[in-house]
């Protein structure tokens, strides 16, 4: 191979190096923005079952979380929401689980796991396993039944 192949073949993979790091970069920079977006709309849907509760004393149902969600800047980023309204009782903890939703990204920089919304509203970021271990510890046996019974939709 003479001189001119190996420039040739030397900037050919540079390019090719190039690219490949740009395309990883926007990937985790995509997932980065989806995930930041769906925890700014999952704080906005807490704030607005705050002024619900707050007004109402209860939380509000099912339908409504739905019409705020499909209002909400960047709602459609949540994704498929799992609402457990049905399960909150007086003697539910401002800890518990309100609304979740699951959410799988590719990419190095976010990885899978929950958003999960508090009763108190307050928004977190869960990975996998330490959800399925906080859900399980406040899901009645009535709910988990109901899940397994298809009723209503189930968790992944």
């Amino acid at each position: 191979m003479n001189r001119r192949q190996k420039i040739i073949l030397r900037d050919f993979m540079t390019v090719i190096v190039i690219t490949a790091i740009a395309v990883v970069a926007m990937i985790n920079f995509r997932d980065w923005v989806n995930h930041s977006e769906a925890m700014h709309a999952m704080n906005d849907l807490g704030q607005e079952v705050l002024k619900y509760r707050e007004k109402h004393g209860s939380v509000p149902p099912k339908s409504y979380v739905d019409g705020i969600k499909e209002n909400l800047k960047g709602g459609v980023r949540l994704g498929e929401l799992q609402y457990r309204a049905l399960w909150i009782d007086s003697d539910s903890t401002p800890d518990e689980i309100l609304a979740y939703t699951e959410k799988n990204y590719p990419s190095l920089l976010v990885g899978d796991g929950f958003i999960v919304l508090r009763l108190d509203g307050r928004v977190e970021w869960m990975d996998k396993k330490e959800f399925k271990t906080l859900l399980a510890q406040q899901q009645s046996p009535e709910e988990i039944q109901m899940l397994s019974a298809g009723r209503f939709p189930a968790q992944k």
